[in-house]
């Protein structure tokens, strides 16, 4: 059968490109007639409508897997709650049959700030408005109709190609403006995308995993291994401003525990830690 995803960005658009290289129908929901055009011409099934405006929505159709993974763009006229929960209500409204829902939600729920290590059952109590409306849509989801199809995926920082921050200000030996301390818990985007299609192809795949590479670093760490790769002076960093929305995500200090995602779905990272991935992304030519 077909596959749906919403939200069809960074990670959204490679998990649709991993369906359609096995010949699977892959439709896109997308606001933009000009995006659709770009969606059709990449071999997909655009289905244009805003998931903030259920009167926009087409009904979508009959599919064994949807992948909800709606991104927040801090430029838009969208606020965080009416994307992640409103926009995932509306969705649930206008979806036909579905046999596998895959919810894209984040660590960002955690507020632990000690270091201490996270996993599926450790206390949720989001301080920030990111991780609060990612917790709200999860308990909409979990009241749904779908909720016995669900699988939500928490994920640590996503990374990969165009997605190295402050690379050039390393390059240009600036001070970075973000704490030198504290973990930075991620995962490499083609990694999270091999595991959505691990989760929907699973027969009873567990209905909460934690995706992170497992490989969790100090932030001063990984901005060193950045730097060496790039040949750029040795990083430096400097106070950040107070009410950028990176500082307010430094506040959490905690380490992403991947133990029964690698046990359930039995996957093997292309990307096990941070090195590798950089390497990889800062070695290729653009």
């Amino acid at each position: 059968m077909a596959k749906l995803v919403v939200g069809c960005g960074y990670l959204g658009k490679r998990v649709a490109a991993l369906w359609r290289a096995h010949d699977r129908d892959v439709f896109v929901v997308t606001r933009s007639s000009e995006r659709a055009k770009e969606m059709e011409q990449s071999g997909f099934q655009p289905l244009i409508g805003d998931i903030t405006d259920p009167t926009s929505l087409p009904r979508l159709p009959d599919v064994d897997a949807v992948l909800f993974a709606v991104g927040f763009d801090r430029t838009s006229n969208y606020s965080i709650d009416e994307l992640y929960v409103n926009g995932l209500r509306n969705t649930l409204a206008a979806v036909g049959e579905v046999g596998r829902w895959v919810h894209i939600s984040s660590t960002g729920v955690y507020s632990q700030n000690t270091g201490e290590w996270v996993d599926e059952a450790s206390e949720a109590v989001p301080v920030r408005p990111g991780g609060r409306a990612s917790l709200e849509a999860e308990q909409l989801l979990a009241a749904s109709v779908v909720a016995d199809r669900a699988v939500i995926l928490r994920l640590a920082g996503i990374y990969g190609p165009d997605r190295v921050p402050n690379r050039q200000a390393l390059l240009a030996g600036e001070p970075i403006k973000t704490p030198a301390n504290g973990y930075l818990n991620l995962i490499h985007v083609d990694d999270a995308a091999q595991i959505v299609v691990a989760a929907v192809t699973q027969i009873v795949p567990p209905q909460l995993l934690l995706v992170s590479d497992g490989s969790p670093v100090l932030r001063r760490t990984y901005y060193e291994t950045v730097a060496a790769i790039l040949e750029a002076p040795a990083p430096t960093f400097a106070e950040p401003d107070p009410d950028a929305p990176a500082t307010a995500r430094a506040l959490a200090d905690k380490r992403v525990c991947n133990d029964r995602l690698v046990a359930s779905l039995e996957y093997q990272f292309c990307y096990p830690s941070y090195r590798e991935g950089l390497r990889s992304i800062l070695t290729t030519p653009p």
